[in-house]
């Protein structure tokens, strides 16, 4: 498989993923700035929405969309108990958490990443992140993990965007049980390997 990603961009969470489920896969680094590979491919002959991250099966089927991906890796090794069984109420809860970091957390975080976006709207985006960020806070409440004592893809998507705090100046202070699952998550061997690949941490 080759994981099509960006340092430091929501492609992180499915290669941690990866990393957690022990398949064979190659990185391939596409800039989110250029839209190309490193060899001068234009990335968006490989997928036409232009971003990461893309999963490329070993048959040539390509697969985007984060919460997607990870999905589809966590259902190839279900020893590893990434994703709860498909049908149970458990996987529903799973992709309740799964949508609510895509459209709430993670698009809540763009704007603020967007050096066009005036300072008003930004401060508005602001005030959304920050509600949204303490519903999650009260989710880990008590927890070692988003859906209790196993680590599932969805912690790996929040541990993801939760990075981006630091980079556009998001104090997370007030989020005590998010900053304590943050570090529990970060030292998980996979989380290191990822983050070592991909040049974020030394």
């Amino acid at each position: 498989m080759k994981l099509y990603y960006s340092t430091g961009a929501c492609s992180l969470s499915p290669h941690i993923v990866l990393r957690e489920a022990g398949l064979p896969f190659e990185l391939v680094l596409a800039s989110t700035k250029t839209h190309k590979l490193q060899d001068g491919t234009d990335f968006y002959t490989i997928n036409a929405k232009g971003y990461v991250p893309l999963l490329e099966l070993d048959n040539g089927e390509r697969l985007s969309e984060g919460p997607a991906i990870v999905q589809y890796i966590a259902d190839q090794v279900p020893h590893k108990n990434l994703a709860p069984a498909n049908g149970s109420w458990a996987r529903y809860r799973l992709q309740e958490l799964l949508n609510f970091i895509s459209t709430e957390l993670h698009k809540g975080f763009s704007p603020l990443f967007n050096p066009a976006m005036p300072e008003e709207a930004k401060v508005l985006a602001l005030a959304k992140l920050a509600e949204r960020l303490g519903w999650i806070d009260a989710q880990l409440a008590g927890k070692q993990f988003l859906m209790g004592d196993q680590f599932t893809v969805a912690d790996a998507y929040l541990f993801t965007v939760s990075n981006w705090a630091k980079m556009v100046h998001v104090d997370l202070g007030a989020y005590t049980h998010l900053l304590a699952w943050r570090e529990h998550v970060a030292s998980r061997p996979a989380v290191q390997e990822a983050m070592k690949a991909e040049g974020l941490i030394k």
